[in-house]
């Protein structure tokens, strides 16, 4: 069946950005002693993505949107698994760092073109409910795929990378063929894609990237503001990715286009999330925080998609979907740049702010509406 052949692909695309953190960071610790060279791969391999997401886009355009897709797969895959090789045989890190560039350099256009790639196997009506399921498939990845990697990474780091590189290639066996579809021979608008409504809703994902990426990276450090083990950062990580799943599930049986009504709402809710953490009054408070913020992250991660695939220009769809992973990484790369620099509880509230300007620009637009 193509689309669960889809689904597949769309569950392990991601598994290389879920388990990296992990490998990568038992690879450096293996080679150098120190855990920081991981962090160095992941920063390479993500603001790689966000440089590569519309260059690389575009090259693909005059290609089938699946066989686009393939090689883009592919270019990561080898670049992964080279990783693996240069480990086994201790080559300079540097090498290793400029290998995760380039697998993060076509990520962005890749993650597009999976997109489009859906508008060919699911009807206008069904796509809500794909949707849902591929971002409920998304969070088990990203809950899973970091254990599957501290696991293999226990009795080898190299076969913690390969694993996640061969796992990661999976789309460029299995993602269904969309026949001769592709993007050059549609006629449309050319130049940039940034217009003020397609920009408001790259800006709120990547409000809402960093308000997640706050509380997954900085979890450690609030298990330890509040007293615990540092193991324990998973009582503000499993209720997050418990009801991002569980949102990702109501999207699914729902199978309708949220109102910007609605998604007004989430927004509130993810902003109220976020505010909860950030005040860092209690245990109880912050957990009911990052169980806001999880439950609308599938929901308007789904709008999202929608609303921009009705905004785009068919022929820049591809771009325009690898922008959104691209807003999504940058919220993450400026969770991560503010965590560096300031304390835990002043990052939070920064985050906290960007989650607000996204929401009163919503709730701007909607009232000119």
């Amino acid at each position: 069946m193509p689309l669960l052949r889809w689904f597949i692909s769309s569950g392990t695309f991601g598994v290389p950005q879920a388990a990296g953190p992990v490998a990568f960071s038992l690879v450096a610790l293996s080679l150098t002693g120190d855990t920081s060279g991981g962090a160095a791969m992941m920063l390479a391999m993500t603001l790689a993505q966000v440089v590569g997401a519309i260059p690389i886009a575009r090259l693909g355009k005059s290609l089938p949107l699946a066989l686009a897709l393939k090689l883009l797969v592919a270019i990561r895959s080898v670049a992964l698994f080279s990783i693996a090789i240069c480990a086994a045989n201790e080559a300079t890190f540097t090498w290793l760092i400029v290998l995760a560039a380039a697998a993060g350099l076509v990520n962005g256009a890749a993650f597009g073109y999976l997109r489009a790639v859906l508008n060919h196997l699911a009807p206008t009506a069904r796509l809500p409910r794909a949707l849902g399921i591929a971002a409920t498939l998304n969070e088990a990845t990203f809950v899973l795929a970091p254990v599957m990697a501290s696991g293999l990474g226990s009795v080898s780091p190299v076969i913690a990378v390969f694993v996640l590189a061969a796992v990661g290639a999976v789309p460029a066996l299995l993602v269904p063929s969309t026949g001769s579809a592709h993007i050059d021979g549609v006629h449309g608008a050319k130049g940039s894609v940034l217009s003020p409504s397609i920009l408001l809703w790259l800006i709120c994902a990547a409000a809402g990237g960093a308000a997640v990426a706050a509380i997954e990276i900085g979890a450690v450090a609030l298990a330890l503001n509040f007293g615990y083990e540092p193991t324990l950062a998973i009582v503000f990580t499993v209720p997050l990715c418990s009801a991002a799943v569980a949102g990702g599930i109501w999207v699914s049986m729902r199978n309708r286009m949220a109102t910007r009504k609605v998604v007004l709402a989430q927004l509130l809710f993810m902003t109220l999330g976020s505010a909860l953490v950030a005040f860092n009054m209690s245990v109880t408070t912050t957990i009911v925080g990052t169980v806001l913020i999880g439950s609308v992250m599938a929901p308007l991660s789904t709008y999202y998609s929608l609303t921009l695939d009705a905004l785009a220009p068919s022929q820049r769809r591809p771009e325009v979907f690898a922008l959104l992973r691209t807003a999504n990484a940058m919220g993450v790369i400026f969770a991560s740049a503010v965590l560096t620099v300031v304390s835990l509880s002043m990052a939070l509230i920064v985050v906290t702010c960007l989650m607000v300007i996204a929401t009163f620009a919503v709730a701007i637009a909607s009232a000119r509406r």
